[in-house]
């Protein structure tokens, strides 16, 4: 691997200007957490032209509220132009290697930067004729698929949702919880399908002095892993909750850098993690973690934050690399999204697997009507 990022990081791309288009992207149903229903989402699409009139595009994965952590769409816009691109535009060098030493000054706002950088990696790529996860240092040209449901309505209507998921091939299912939705729902499910592959993500919704019990209930249901049970950044109680339990956790929330991850090991917070693009800042950070969980033999998978398809073509071309070994949130298109914004849109095979595409950079052509209809702003970048 530190051969493959030396390569890279000879690579300067003489970027012209970049772009924001934020794009309105209704779900196809709505999408319940333990932190609020989602029904749609406000997405911005950031695009990196070089001097030659390639481009390279990247999505940022915020919220429009800040509930899942402290960014939002309109916060990360704000960082974007008046922040981001200006260290860019000053930096003599820029490669994709490069990005998260140049935006190293930014404290947090994580997710403005990986939708920069990952765009950079897409230009990159596309440059030199590769695709995006052979760029990137991928070993594998399949991945496993497992799919992530919503609070629902009614324990029927869970059982209805996990039937039509498991039909369709996908090869874990996890199901979200909360305080009054937790263990009736697990145990229906596990009733209904005792031999599926079966996990639960809370994401931060519980608290250890008040929830311990509960949570020793769960290692009842031969669960896969319990993700984020309780508030993100807390490793300590983390660490506490998994010595008790059979169940490995998995950090979410908690992991939002390498650091992170290295003292979530350390302390034995988790025996999983889960790696988003966003809140780990890009393909940069989402390597050195990959790395660490490799030579710790943690395994790692690829989190879903309900991405249109340029972030879901990233999460692709991230969960090649080594140590992705568990199936990751990164469903087929249709299961959320009437019209996507890539072409052709991302489908999963009756086995549960995404094939790695062929083409250079994500892979995948970008829907220009779609950015054409939407308001552009753009801001040039001009390389020393």
């Amino acid at each position: 691997m530190k051969d493959r990022m030396e390569q890279t990081a000879e690579q300067t791309i003489p970027i012209r200007h970049f772009e924001i288009n934020e794009i309105e992207m209704p779900l196809r149903h709505t999408f319940e957490t333990s932190f609020g229903v989602t029904k749609g989402r406000r997405v911005l699409i950031i695009s990196a032209v070089d001097a030659d009139g390639n481009v390279g595009f990247g999505e940022c994965t915020a919220m429009e509220q800040p509930f899942y952590n402290h960014e939002s769409v309109d916060a990360a816009r704000e960082v974007l132009i008046r922040t981001v691109f200006p260290l860019l535009s000053n930096s003599s060098l820029i490669s994709a290697a490069d990005v998260s030493g140049i935006l190293g000054p930014i404290k947090g706002n994580r997710m403005a930067i990986a939708a920069v950088e990952n765009a950079i990696w897409d230009l990159e790529a596309k440059r030199v004729g590769l695709p995006l996860w052979k760029h990137l240092g991928g070993i594998r040209s399949s991945i496993d698929c497992g799919v992530s449901i919503g609070i629902q309505k009614s324990v029927e209507e869970l059982i209805d949702c996990v039937a039509a998921e498991v039909e369709a091939g996908y090869q874990r299912i996890k199901i979200k919880i909360k305080p009054g939705h937790d263990i009736r729902l697990v145990e229906a499910v596990r009733k209904q399908f005792p031999e599926i592959v079966l996990s639960v993500d809370a994401n931060a919704a519980y608290v250890l002095q008040d929830d311990l019990c509960l949570m020793k209930e769960l290692d009842r249901y031969d669960l896969l892993m319990i993700e984020q049970p309780l508030e993100a950044g807390d490793l300590i109680d983390h660490a506490k909750l998994q010595g008790q339990l059979a169940t490995p956790l998995c950090l979410d929330e908690s992991i939002a850098s390498f650091r992170d991850a290295r003292q979530a090991i350390e302390l034995g917070s988790c025996r999983i993690i889960n790696i988003k693009l966003g809140r780990v800042g890009g393909h940069n950070e989402a390597r050195r973690i990959q790395e660490l969980a490799v030579t710790n033999e943690i395994p790692v998978w690829c989190g879903g934050m309900l991405e249109a398809g340029i972030g879901r073509a990233h999460n692709i071309a991230m969960s090649t690399l080594a140590g992705f070994t568990l199936p990751g949130d990164i469903s087929a298109s249709h299961r959320y999204w009437e019209q996507d914004i890539i072409e052709p849109s991302i489908t999963v095979s009756p086995g549960g697997t995404i094939t790695a595409p062929s083409k250079p950079g994500i892979g995948f052509e970008v829907n220009a009507d779609i950015l054409r209809s939407t308001a552009s702003s753009k801001f040039s970048v001009h390389s020393a």
